[in-house]
């Protein structure tokens, strides 16, 4: 299996727990793989794909998590302030991402033999 790349096991697990989260109404616990799966893209990848994915998650999430934590009258819950459209654009970033772990890896490593 030499040339085959592999993916860190918690970026795999994070990507797919943000969706499981946001949509099992635990949007505040969400941070938790988004920040993950940010510094783990950035720190044991190279893929330029999956980097992006991972800014793009956190953008995402970051959005309606500062619009939670500034509005001063807010719900005591993100799950319940956040807006469905915002869940939606969050899931959508976050498959981006499984897209991008789970991509065949094949490219360029056969015009290297």
């Amino acid at each position: 299996m030499a040339g085959k790349r592999r993916i860190p096991l918690p970026l795999t697990i994070s990507a797919w727990a943000v969706p499981v989260l946001l949509l099992g109404q635990f949007a505040l616990v969400a941070v938790v793989p988004v920040i993950t799966a940010v510094i783990v893209a950035f720190t044991r990848t190279t893929d330029r794909a999956i980097r992006i994915a991972a800014t793009v998650l956190a953008a995402v999430y970051a959005v309606p998590l500062a619009a939670w934590i500034i509005r001063p009258e807010g719900s005591p819950s993100l799950s319940k302030h956040i807006h469905p459209v915002a869940v939606a654009l969050i899931v959508v970033a976050s498959l981006a991402l499984i897209v991008a772990v789970h991509r065949p890896r094949t490219r360029l490593e056969g015009a290297t033999s």
